[in-house]
Order: structure tokens, then C-alpha cells, then sequence
């Protein structure tokens, strides 16, 4: 087995286990650092598959600036966070067989195609291209989301001082 494929079953592994972990868990920080180990991992498939951008990006947006809004936004509402006893039930069996009867199905209709040449030079400085391509042809929009995010961000500050000095009325 190749240093390739041995890293990509890691990773793979990671991702999955992550995900699993979100669903499973109890917790609302904890599941968002499962979230965030699932974001990780798949930016190190993304660099196995040469598109660093994406990784790059992946790690930033999603592992960074989502997950802070997540945090934000459970410490800005006010959540209550407590222990419920899981129960194990027949649902959670066949959630397991669906979930190895998927595998299974999609691992024998991956496991035999074969992409032919198209996809050869895709990776050859492709975080060059796409930066000339963001900071040349498309500043303008790019600016515009930056500002919509801050509107966005602004909202939700006022939103949420808005609520607190109700309730701090109603008592």
C-alpha cells in the first residue's frame, strides 16, 4: 500500500469518525470540535489531491470562521446544556447496516472507473490561476461579500443585545 493511499484511509477514517462523533455526542462544544476534526481531515484530502487552494480555504472558512460563528452563536443564545441518557435502540442498528450496505454499493461502482487523461494538469499552480483570476476579474464581487458578511455579522450583534435588553425588562 502506498504513503498515498495509506494517508487517505487515515484521513478518510478521521472524517468519517467525526461525523459520527457530531451525531453522537451530547454535548454542543464537543460536537463542534468533532465538526471541526471532519473539517481538518477533509483539507488533508483535499492536499493529497494537489487543489492547496481548497485546502487552504477549507481550513480557514470552515474550520475557522464557522466554527468561531458556531461558537458565538451558542454563547450568545442561551442554551441548556443538558445530559440526556441514550438509549440504544433498533434504530441505531439499522442505521449501522445502511450505512456499511452504502459502502459496500458505492465502493463496487467507484471501484472500477477510470477518468482516462482529462484530469492530468489541473493541479499545476492552481492557487496562481485562481488568485490572479479572485484579485483581477473579480474584486468587485469579492468586496461585496465581505461587506454583506459585516452587515450580516452587525445583525446579529444587534439581534442579540436587542433580546438581552428585553428580557432584562421583563424581570
Amino acid at each position: 500500500m502506498s504513503g498515498g493511499v495509506f494517508a487517505f484511509l487515515i484521513l478518510a477514517t478521521l472524517s468519517v469518525l467525526g461525523g459520527i462523533l457530531m451525531l453522537n455526542l451530547t454535548k454542543v462544544i464537543h460536537m463542534l470540535l468533532a465538526l471541526v476534526m471532519t473539517f481538518l481531515s477533509i483539507a488533508g484530502i483535499f492536499v493529497l489531491l494537489s487543489a492547496e487552494f481548497v485546502a487552504a480555504v477549507q481550513v480557514l472558512i470552515y474550520s475557522g470562521a464557522i466554527t468561531i460563528i458556531m461558537i458565538f452563536g451558542i454563547m450568545l443564545t442561551k442554551h441548556n446544556d443538558k445530559q440526556q441518557a441514550t438509549k440504544s435502540s433498533p434504530r441505531n442498528v439499522l442505521v449501522g447496516i445502511g450505512s456499511v450496505v452504502f459502502f459496500l454499493v458505492m465502493y463496487r461502482v467507484i471501484r472500477d472507473v477510470n477518468f482516462g487523461g482529462q484530469a492530468e494538469n489541473l493541479h499545476v499552480n492552481n492557487t496562481e490561476q485562481i488568485g490572479i483570476a479572485l484579485y483581477s476579474h473579480y474584486i468587485i464581487p469579492f468586496e461585496m461579500v465581505s461587506v454583506i458578511l459585516l452587515v450580516a455579522l452587525v445583525g446579529a450583534i444587534i439581534l442579540a443585545k436587542r433580546d438581552d435588553g428585553e428580557e432584562a425588562s421583563e424581570e
